[in-house]
């Protein structure tokens, strides 16, 4: 009876000595890992793992409805793909998805299928939109650029260029660093007598509305664009965006030239200035003499201004000298008087000037008469626009 006992308890010692060293094996196997997971020991979280790790049960109400949702999704996306719903596989599926989602928006493949009418009736008020739409769709539907997706397809891509012609001016003036040919005194762009595009003859032209912001922005760019050294690369660019102004100047009516018995070419011009009004007679081939109503201009006008005021269309077509002047003025002051002169005199200088110098005249201010005239006074004031004080007592 003890030997049993004795070969049994031998057997379970045995047993639990191997079992020791299984767990010894396994707890210093793990202790030479490090679990940096935290635990938590919150009983909602662990039911909730639970739930989660028990499999779903798949019913057929569950199946149904996956069913009913894939059908709809199926019918959304045949009619976004301008299909039919009714014959649309699931080929055309993977196809559908792999054209809607690419890479990348720059790939022409990305760009949507728009649905383009044979024979498209084109109203009076919509005349502008099928512009647009000319534009920036092709034959085959799809846009021209990737900027169509910005909304203002048009302006963003002329500000996407503008700026290429700015880092290309940049890299020509590295260039000529490098080679030690830079020079700030290079040939700039010569705008002459040209002005930017309004705001709505940007539109017009682009066929796009753009707010006050995006056109200053446009401006902005291009003016440091005509600061560069080297920009007179750029200057075809740079002038489809100027509007010349010499039809304005054209409206101008010059003096008939005329010539008297001895030959010699005169004109005659009369101007006005406040209550002031004037008659020129100016003769080519002169020696400068000028005189206002048989007087000498230095004796008449004592007011160094005045005479500057008299002389300075002469100074500015460089003619000084070469004319003879004779002048009959009446009526005003001294400053109205001279600012009449100086108008006749500009005026009857256009019979000898070339044609393109007449627009220079007028920017300059030479050919514009001036409508300013004295405010009257207002009954019940002091004047013009004082008030009389007011007294409480």
């Amino acid at each position: 009876m003890a030997a049993p006992c004795a070969r049994t308890v031998s057997s379970l010692t045995i047993t639990c000595g191997y079992c020791c060293k299984n767990m010894n094996r396994i707890s210093s196997h793990f202790s030479s890992q490090t679990f940096w997971r935290p635990f938590s020991a919150s009983s909602s979280l662990h039911k909730k793992n639970m739930a989660a790790a028990v499999p779903k049960k798949y019913t057929a109400e569950f199946i149904q409805k996956q069913i009913e949702e894939y059908n709809i999704g199926k019918r959304h996306l045949a009619n976004m793909m301008g299909e039919d719903p009714e014959t649309f596989t699931q080929e055309d599926v993977d196809r559908s998805i792999a054209y809607l989602f690419p890479s990348g928006l720059f790939e022409k493949k990305a760009r949507p299928l728009m649905k383009v009418k044979s024979k498209p009736k084109i109203y009076a008020s919509r005349r502008n939109i099928s512009k647009q739409r000319a534009i920036q769709w092709g034959a085959d539907g799809r846009p021209f650029h990737f900027l169509f997706y910005t909304g203002k397809q048009s302006y963003y891509s002329l500000m996407h260029d503008l700026y290429g012609k700015v880092q290309a001016v940049e890299r020509y003036q590295d260039r000529m660093t490098a080679k030690g040919l830079f020079s700030k005194d290079d040939k700039m762009i010569s705008l002459g007598t040209s002005r930017w595009l309004t705001k709505e003859e940007l539109e017009e032209q682009l066929l796009e509305t753009i707010s006050a912001h995006d056109y200053a922005h446009l401006i902005q760019l291009m003016e440091r664009l005509l600061t560069m050294p080297y920009c007179a690369t750029e200057e075809e660019f740079v002038m489809r965006f100027r509007r010349q102004l010499d039809a304005q100047a054209k409206n101008q009516i010059v003096p008939e030239l005329q010539r008297d018995e001895q030959g010699v070419a005169f004109s005659t011009a009369e101007g006005r200035r406040k209550t002031s009004t004037c008659s020129v007679l100016l003769r080519d081939c002169g020696s400068g003499q000028i005189s206002i109503n048989g007087l000498d201009y230095i004796q008449y006008f004592t007011v160094l201004q005045d005479r500057e005021q008299l002389m300075f269309p002469f100074q500015f077509t460089n003619t000084l000298g070469r004319f003879d002047l004779q002048c009959t003025v009446e009526g005003g002051g001294r400053s109205g008087q001279a600012g009449a002169l100086r108008l006749a005199v500009s005026r009857a200088l256009l019979s000898f000037l070339p044609q393109g110098d007449m627009e220079h005249l007028r920017q300059a201010g030479l050919l514009t008469p001036d409508p300013r005239v004295r405010e009257r006074k207002k009954p019940g004031q002091e004047g013009a626009r004082k008030k009389f004080t007011w007294k409480k007592r």
